[in-house]
Order: C-alpha cells, then structure tokens, then sequence
C-alpha cells in the first residue's frame, strides 16, 4: 500500500481528509459501541446460559481489551513516525472489518476472545488520527479539532448501542456484521481521499525501545510542563471510568430506572458532551486560551461528578448533565497542549503515550469504580453511601487541578500565539 504525496497543513487539514479522520474515529467509537449491547449476551451464550461464568469472562474480556490498548498504543504511534500515518491509519480499518468478520462468525468462545485481543490492538490507531490532526492544523487551532474529535467519539457512543440494540435484537451477531461493514466502508473511502499528513524528512527510525508503553513514562518526564500534562490526561482518563463502571447501576438502585431512562439520559449526556466539544471548544479556547479552557473544564468536572454522587433524585442528576458537559473542554486542550511540547516527528508517539494513558486507565478503573460502589451499597458495611464512586471521581479533578496549576504561564502564552518560541523553560 503506497502513500500518496505527503499534503501541505492547508491542503490536508481541509476536506476530504479531516472528514475522513472525523469518520475514522466517529465509526471507531460506533464499532465499538454497537456491541457493547450485544457481547455480554453472546458471551453468555457460549458459558450455557451461567450468568456468574459469564460475568467473570465479560470482566476478563474488558480487562484484556484494554491492556492490548495500553501495549500497542506506543507501537502504532512509533510505526505512524516511521511510515507515516497514512498506511498506519488505513491498515487498522481494514483489519478491524476483518477481525470484525471473525467475531461475527465466532463459532466458540475462544475464537471470540481472540478477535476482542485484536481488536484491542487494532483500535489503538486512533492515537495515529490524533497524530494526523496535529501534523496539519496550526497550533492554535488544535484544540478546537480535538474537540472536534471528542464530539465523534461523543456521537458513535451515543448512535452505537442504540444501532446495536436495535440488530441484536434480530441476531445477536448482526452488529458485528455492521461494524465490519463500517470499518471496510472506511478502508476503502480513505484509500481513495486520504493524503499522507507526515512528510518523509519528518519521519524517524522505528525503534522497540521507545515504542512500549514503559517508553511513556521517560517521554513524559522529558519536561516538568509534560509531566504534568501526561498526568493531568491520566486523571481525566481515570476519572472517566465511572460512568462506563458504575452510572447504570447507580441510576437503577438510587432512581429505580428501568433500560429505556438510562438509555435517554445517555443519549442527552453523549448530546450534550458533542455540543460543547464540537461548538464551543473553539470559540472558548481563542477567547481564554488552552490552560483557562482545561482549568474551566477540570473545575466543572470536579463539581459535576460530586453533584452526581449528591444527586438524591433523577431530576436533580438530570440537571447537572449541563454542568457536566462543561467537563469537554479539560480533554481537548490538554491533548492540544501536549502536542507543542514535541516536535513534529515525534506527534505520532506522543498520542500512542496518551492512548496508553488511557488503556491503563481502562484496566484500573473500572474495578476500582466498581468494587467502591458494591462496597458503599453493601448492607453488611453500613455505609449506604452509593455516589462514592462520583465522590471518588470528583477527588480525581480536584488533584488534576492542583496538577494543572503548575502549568507555566509562559508556556501559555507561547500557546495561545503571543510568541512562538520553541518550548524549553
């Protein structure tokens, strides 16, 4: 698979190529959110029907998705460096409808867990879109299009389960036959309109030794303002799983709501997250800079999650989802901040470092979220505290915060274009 020319900032940043990349992610986020309804049951399916069995292998099924994440993560990013993003890009589609193709005619259980691996593996290329994005939009304009892409992961996690529950309910394996339709649809769309963004003067060796997710940690202490990046991304991130771990629970013990409320409530959340990400991180972030939008962000999230844990009634959980959406802003502008802390040629590995940020965080949080909340609702424990996990969440913000305070504001006004001096302090 040949590359296309590599493409200027201007002509790659328009469209076709960024509506490709908004596509990439947005089906991503679909394939993976249309068989969220439907894995479980399959799963169970397999275990004869055993709900105990099958929630341990779901469990283990999660667990090892995201470990494939926090591994090849690095690795795509490194081989996006070294062979450009295109073929990186276009080799992940294509290979997710195949994989897709094998857990759709899984024919035992084994087979499905192995198709979950690689799909793990494959998934993690949405660090190398990031990258793409960074190589060809300007400094300034960077957190307005990773807000552009927080509004596509937004909107497949909102479209895929409902597009999912609605297949499965004719085949259990009907979504994944979608989800390989999808990914193929998109290999060959952007086989056709996607330019390579990384010139080959820009391009770096392939090396392991920078390329695994311990690699991360000494890219990330490269600089104090880094750092303190890389871990303000890690509690956003960490924080984030609570509502996959626990928010449906919660809603059905505290609220007694049934499939179709938590579904709506959802879908307003996802609606409301897609506005803010997609419509106000530009204007926000031109008019107060990336540090202020992050800080806004991390602050409404802090006070967001503690009114979810407070909330004592569907209405009053309800009416903080505004408040909640604020959160958007954290995300966006600190993934744009982290992209001037490294050169072009290193774009690429510096999103595989984030993604893996995020499959750790996938491995830890969810049984962390989940095990407070079944130890706060436990009657033995006398606690009857079940907004802990958003208590715990909100704590998360709170140290992001005290994080991101050390942020220098020279850096800032680097950032924001007042100077655009190279980046040592």
């Amino acid at each position: 698979m040949s590359d296309k020319p590599a493409a200027s900032s201007a002509r790659a940043g328009r469209s076709p190529a960024f509506i490709f990349i908004f596509f990439t992610v947005l089906l991503d986020m679909l394939s993976i959110g249309i068989i969220i309804p439907v894995l479980p049951k399959l799963i169970l399916s397999f275990m004869g029907g055993e709900f105990d069995r099958a929630a341990e292998m779901l469990g283990i099924f999660m667990s090892v998705w995201a470990l494939m994440q926090f591994l090849a993560s690095p690795v795509m990013g490194a081989l996006s460096d070294h062979f450009g993003r295109r073929p990186v890009i276009l080799l992940s589609n294509l290979g997710l409808g195949l994989d897709y193709l094998i857990m759709a005619t899984a024919p035992a259980l084994w087979v499905l867990f192995v198709g979950r691996v690689l799909a793990g593996v494959l998934s993690s290329t949405v660090s190398t879109a990031q990258a793409y994005i960074a190589d060809v939009t300007p400094q300034e304009n960077r957190a307005a299009r990773f807000g552009m892409l927080g509004a596509a992961f937004g909107l497949g996690f909102v479209l895929g389960p409902a597009v999912g529950g609605i297949l499965g309910h004719y085949d259990l394996r009907y979504p994944f036959f979608a989800a390989a339709g999808m990914s193929l649809a998109n290999f060959l769309y952007g086989y056709f309109v996607l330019p390579e963004s990384l010139p080959a003067e820009r391009r770096t060796p392939f090396r392991f030794r920078t390329a695994n997710p311990m690699a991360a940690v000494k890219l990330l202490s490269r600089s104090a303002q880094l750092t303190r990046l890389g871990v303000v991304t890690f509690l956003i991130m960490l924080a984030h799983q609570v509502l996959p771990a626990c928010a449906v629970l919660y809603m059905g013990l505290r609220y007694g709501w049934q499939e179709r409320e938590v579904g709506f409530l959802l879908a307003g959340v996802g609606v409301a997250g897609m506005i803010v990400q997609g419509g106000l991180v530009r204007p926000v972030v031109k008019a107060i800079g990336e540090k202020r939008a992050m800080m806004l962000g991390l602050t409404a999230g802090a006070i967001g999650f503690a009114l979810y844990g407070f909330a004592a009634t569907g209405l009053a959980f309800i009416l903080t989802v505004p408040v909640m959406a604020l959160w958007g802003f954290a995300q966006p502008s600190t993934t744009a901040l982290m992209t001037k802390e490294v050169g072009p040629e290193e774009q690429g590995r510096l999103q595989g470092v984030s993604a893996s940020l995020n499959g750790l965080s996938g491995m830890v949080g969810p049984w962390a979220f989940a095990w407070s909340f079944a130890y706060a609702v436990d009657p033995k424990n006398g606690l009857n505290l079940p907004g802990l996990p958003f208590f715990a969440a909100a704590v998360f913000m709170v140290l992001a915060i005290l994080v991101g305070l050390g942020i220098s504001r020279r850096r800032q006004a680097a950032s924001s274009g007042v100077s655009t001096a190279h980046s040592e302090i």
